[in-house]
């Protein structure tokens, strides 16, 4: 039993630091499931009503143009539509990050 627990131990702790090796740092904005990068700097009312109609917060990365499911969205509640610095921990084999701490870029 307390081999199971060891490993258990080992393998969770591995993959805390995997993960944390896995935060970056990234600019972009937030748009919506549906227009993604369409309204990169252009469009914060539509990106608002979009997700007001149901569509899901998304991270459009600026240097790549990728849209990336996020993971957390109540972490972006406050910036639909803004062009953001964001801390985050990105899942390449599913294109989702989970956002660590976000700012408005200047």
């Amino acid at each position: 039993m307390k081999r199971i627990a060891a490993i258990t131990l080992l393998i969770a702790s591995a993959a805390m630091t995997a993960s944390a090796a896995d935060s970056a740092k990234l600019s972009g904005y937030i748009s919506d499931s549906m227009c993604g990068a369409k309204h990169m700097g252009t469009g914060a009312a539509c990106v608002k009503q979009c997700i007001k109609n149901g569509m899901k917060p998304v991270f459009v990365d600026e240097a790549n143009k990728q849209v990336w499911s996020i993971e957390n969205p109540d972490a972006v509640k406050d910036f639909y539509g803004d062009h953001v610095a964001v801390t985050a921990n990105a899942n390449s084999s599913n294109k989702s990050v989970v956002i660590e701490s976000i700012s408005i870029k200047k």
